[in-house]
């Protein structure tokens, strides 16, 4: 009998808390009365505006501060343009904060075209609001209205590229998925076949192709073949998406490029990358600061006398540090030619072990990012090796 309870128990239905849903309605339906408040209030003794908006997938909440820091409305908006633009059409021009993502592109050009001021505000540093133990969308909103209201320097903003470049640099990110893909197919049949006591050859995953599995087991060599055929036509899109980047570096960019290539190991998908990436060149002040801004800068946490040496930051754009980094092996390397950044990279990796020979090709990479910046500013010639200018006898 009790057994019997115990299962009536386990399988009643559990009743749904409909609170929650009626309070986010309640929410939307005070922000959609106080939506048009706002603009009629405008220039009323209210002072400038400021709207926090958190982006949500589906739903983005946001929250209107006046002059004095007051909450005077708050709501939610569905995360498509057509209702993005009828909510930008009811409020006054305003100081609209919002945090990087993958909204955030079109959501900050929207607010642009509409006349409004923004900030969007790099996620990783603003640890006010991915570490709260009070963490949902309404409280989010508010706060980066009030960090943007205080000092929008507390966001460390971020500055989106242009439409026309992010479109551009699709076709970049495409052909980087499809290279991990068919990384990620090379790595399974060579893995899947060596528990049968047996080996694919040793060669480039663009030459890999279903005939290397001709001398396997005829109980492998099948499933083994099904594999390597989807390696073969990811090679062939690779090679499209190839010809088609270089043909964009060509119409769209040929000048930035050319000056990029200069650089020997700097081939035209890492010169597109860099260019697409970085966008405008004169947003950084120094060329030093596109080294920090990709994150091959060491990290610091000096405290008093301590000054522990860490890792790098690793921010910024990932598959730019991983090009660059590639680069700065090319040149590292036997096959590198020689120049003055190469001798230098040398030097450093003399110094110690394997981890001395890390470090080297991460100054490398992070060196070359200053020198592209660099060429790209100034439009110099490069020259592999500089001559030194001796110091006059004092």
């Amino acid at each position: 009998m009790k057994d019997a309870l115990k299962v009536q128990r386990r399988n009643r239905p559990v009743k749904k808390n409909s609170s929650s849903k009626n309070q986010k309605k309640a929410v939307k339906e005070f922000g959609e009365e106080k939506l048009f408040a706002i603009a009629a209030v405008q220039g009323e003794g209210i002072g400038r505006v400021t709207i926090g908006l958190d982006l949500g997938d589906r739903t983005s909440c946001w929250c209107a501060l006046s002059g004095d820091g007051e909450v005077i409305a708050r709501g939610e908006v569905i995360s498509a343009k057509q209702q993005v633009e009828h909510f930008l059409s009811g409020i006054p021009k305003s100081l609209a904060a919002l945090e990087v993502g993958s909204h955030s592109p079109w959501v900050s050009r929207l607010l642009e075209a509409a006349g409004h001021e923004v900030v969007v505000a790099n996620a990783r540093r603003v640890k006010l609001i991915s570490e709260s133990n009070r963490k949902n969308d309404e409280v989010d909103a508010e706060l980066l209205a009030r960090l943007a209201r205080a000092d929008r320097y507390l966001l460390s903003p971020v500055k989106h590229r242009g439409e026309k470049a992010q479109a551009d640099l699709m076709a970049v990110r495409v052909r980087a998925q499809l290279v991990e893909v068919r990384t990620q197919m090379v790595n399974a049949v060579r893995g899947l076949v060596k528990p049968f006591g047996q080996r694919l050859p040793a060669c480039d995953a663009d030459s890999l192709n279903r005939t290397h599995a001709g001398h396997l087991d005829l109980g492998i060599r099948g499933h083994a073949e099904t594999l390597l055929e989807v390696v073969e036509e990811l090679t062939k899109r690779i090679d499209a998406c190839d010809k088609k980047l270089e043909q964009i570096a060509e119409d769209r960019y040929e000048k930035e490029t050319a000056q990029l290539r200069q650089v020997p190991g700097v081939g035209p998908i890492t010169a597109l990358t860099f260019v697409l990436t970085l966008d405008d060149p004169k947003r950084f002040k120094k060329s030093r600061d596109v080294g920090c801004f990709l994150g091959l800068r060491p990290k610091s946490k000096q405290s008093g006398a301590s000054e522990p040496e860490m890792r790098i930051s690793k921010e910024g754009d990932g598959y730019l540090r991983t090009l660059l980094v590639q680069c700065a092996q090319y040149i590292l390397s036997r096959r590198g030619p020689d120049t003055d950044l190469k001798r230098w990279g040398l030097e450093i990796a003399a110094k110690g072990k394997k981890k001395a020979k890390k470090r080297a090709v991460v100054a490398v990479a992070r060196k070359l990012s200053v020198l592209l910046h660099r060429l790209w500013v100034n439009g110099e010639v490069y020259e592999r090796r500089r001559p030194k200018v001796l110091k006059a006898a004092a």
